[in-house]
């Protein structure tokens, strides 16, 4: 055999395998694409199958998985020492926080009364006048002048204007033995004896408060 025929053999091989094997390629796809429509529904349902099948076994498996992890995670977090003792002192904590927000005691009734009347908590039984009072119309403190009563002239623009100036309130008060005047930013008060503020509504003035 000569070079020739050496060459000529090898680009008949090269041809036969492009050719050839792409031929072969697209017979065989044509054979699958119609044994494929013959048997579509075969193939159908055994894909189903195939894709129903494991789907059960994994999603048992996966259900008791989580079911194991969280009853596991319970138990810990149950008996976790950690968590206990946080909770154990979280518990006092709040009980004080609560009874220092609530910390001091609260005329009632509220009582206000002249200079010879003990000053402190107020109660049905120890009429006391209380000297914690706040208006809840105009949000200031009420004060209180002993041995004194409010003039005539008085009157609200007055005391939104010198309100709580003492010095200048003075001089709107006249002395009087055994009277203590009240007064705030909107309302003021004479009192010679004890009196009950739920018998003067005109007067919004409320306990504020006594620190033990």
């Amino acid at each position: 055999m000569t070079m020739a025929d050496d060459d000529l053999d090898q680009l008949l091989d090269e041809v036969e395998k492009k050719f050839c094997c792409n031929v072969s390629v697209a017979c065989s796809a044509r054979r699958d694409i119609s044994e494929s429509e013959k048997s579509s529904e075969g193939k159908n349902r055994r894909r189903k199958h195939s894709v129903i099948q494991p789907e059960q076994p994994i999603s048992s498996v996966s259900e008791d998985i989580d079911a194991f992890l969280e009853e596991f995670l319970e138990e810990n977090y149950n008996d976790s020492p950690s968590i206990k003792t946080e909770q154990f002192s979280k518990g006092p904590q709040v009980e004080k926080k609560l009874s220092a927000q609530s910390g001091g005691r609260k005329c009632c009734p509220v009582f206000i009364g002249g200079s010879s009347v003990t000053n402190g908590v107020g109660t049905a039984t120890s009429k006391r006048s209380c000297d914690q009072l706040r208006c809840v119309s105009c949000d200031f403190r009420v004060l209180m002048f002993d041995d004194s009563e409010w003039d005539a002239s008085c009157d609200y623009l007055f005391l939104r204007n010198n309100m709580p100036d003492r010095q200048k309130l003075r001089t709107k008060l006249r002395r009087w033995g055994g009277s203590r005047a009240y007064c705030c930013q909107c309302s003021w008060f004479s009192a010679s004896e004890t009196t009950d503020l739920r018998d003067r509504p005109q007067l919004r003035w409320v306990c504020g408060k006594h620190q033990d």
